[in-house]
């Protein structure tokens, strides 16, 4: 089947089951143009932390909450029953405080009878520095589901057990191997395959990535791509609000998964737009979910010179 990717402007009345679509607009006003009816199998995003990025205008917290609360409305009337919602945050930081934005969600969401599956921690090897605190290095996943009834494919995200060898020593299968000969459940704190610690230490996309763009606080492929292979199955529908520059769509693409996304600046539009069409091609530049983290104690640079030591 023909893969067709559009960048729009408009809301049809009707959309094409064939069509991927970014809207060059805003969320709300593509969410009251679209029918009022289950539509995503999945949506997820990084919405904008409020920290005054160039793509939003800083407000007071309590404004932004609402705001949320709003958006949110909208989403789940149109999320179906199977259907998960993941929404991506980090912290909001105000007079050198911290307000963890999942705490703030979390309300709004349970308000709303959504059901939270897992509070999935998020390390990233790389950040900026702080001088008065601890360097930020993880951010969260709040995954939420509408009902008991949902798609969760373990066996499409299962990762190398720790210990292969590790024998049952008693009961009826003593001396057999223990473990699931598929692989271990990535647990709630996210490993890579092959890492040598238990945690979702997928990279973040800063200089010299593979996938970076103009986007200051871009969404790495590789943590949607488990997502969406856990949490959807082949032609269903991925919805990220937020779309920045398609990380979201390139990992359904690539996943045989339908995507629609909105984004309110045109030119990371286009640049999301673009993406998919590389993807389309099978010419996009992505860090799979899968790929070994690299062990900086193999690197020179973890030693210090002999004259230093």
């Amino acid at each position: 089947m023909t893969v067709s990717v559009k960048l729009l402007k408009n809301v049809p009345s009707k959309i094409d089951s064939r069509d991927n679509i970014i809207w060059n607009r805003d969320v709300a006003s593509v969410l009251h143009k679209l029918p009022e009816k289950p539509l995503f199998d999945l949506v997820i995003t990084s919405p904008p932390y409020n920290i005054g990025k160039r793509y939003e205008e800083r407000i007071k917290l309590e404004d932004y909450t609402a705001w949320h609360e709003a958006l949110i409305e909208s989403i789940v009337c149109r999320t179906k029953s199977t259907g998960s919602i993941c929404w991506q945050v980090g912290n909001y930081i105000e007079s050198g405080s911290i307000y963890p934005l999942d705490y703030l969600f979390h309300p709004i969401f349970a308000r709303h009878g959504l059901k939270l599956r897992n509070r999935i921690v998020w390390h990233y090897g790389h950040g900026l520095h702080q001088k008065r605190r601890f360097s930020g290095r993880y951010e969260v996943v709040l995954w939420y589901t509408k009902s008991d009834d949902y798609i969760f494919d373990l066996d499409a995200v299962r990762v190398p057990p720790k210990y292969p060898g590790k024998r049952a020593f008693r009961g009826p299968k003593a001396g057999q191997l223990s473990g699931n000969p598929r692989g271990k459940n990535p647990e709630d704190v996210w490993e890579v395959q092959n890492s040598t610690y238990d945690i979702w230490n997928i990279p973040n996309v800063k200089a010299g990535h593979v996938e970076k763009t103009e986007h200051p606080c871009q969404f790495p492929v590789g943590l949607v791509e488990r997502l969406i292979l856990a949490l959807t199955q082949k032609s269903d529908v991925v919805f990220d609000p937020f779309t920045g520059t398609g990380s979201t769509g390139v990992a359904a693409l690539l996943h045989k998964r339908r995507f629609l996304g909105c984004e309110l600046d045109s030119d990371y539009a286009q640049l999301a737009y673009s993406r998919l069409i590389r993807t389309v091609d099978g010419q996009e530049r992505f860090r799979s979910h899968a790929k070994p983290v690299f062990d900086h104690r193999l690197s020179p640079l973890s030693r210090l010179p002999e004259a230093a030591e």
